[in-house]
């Protein structure tokens, strides 16, 4: 799960690679049964569709759940 902490974070010193990384920590914990690299390869796509868009303050959050939503289509 993501902690307060980290969404804001990303509100004052956004990172991608930093929410791409916790993002794929959390979602591999919760599919343990896919490859690492796929988790990633997902959490980093969704996390690039929210770079530069006005809602940066709640990327973590928005990139995780639309990962979720297509980790679990696997």
């Amino acid at each position: 799960m993501l902690h307060a902490a980290t969404v804001s974070d990303v509100s004052t010193d956004f990172s991608a690679d930093e929410v791409v990384r916790e993002v794929t920590n959390t979602l591999a914990e919760k599919f343990p049964g896919l490859d690492r690299s796929t988790v990633e390869e997902i959490a980093r796509d969704e996390v690039d569709k929210y770079v530069g868009r006005p809602v940066r303050d709640y990327i973590a959050v928005l990139a995780q759940r639309d990962a979720k939503r297509r980790l679990k289509q696997l």
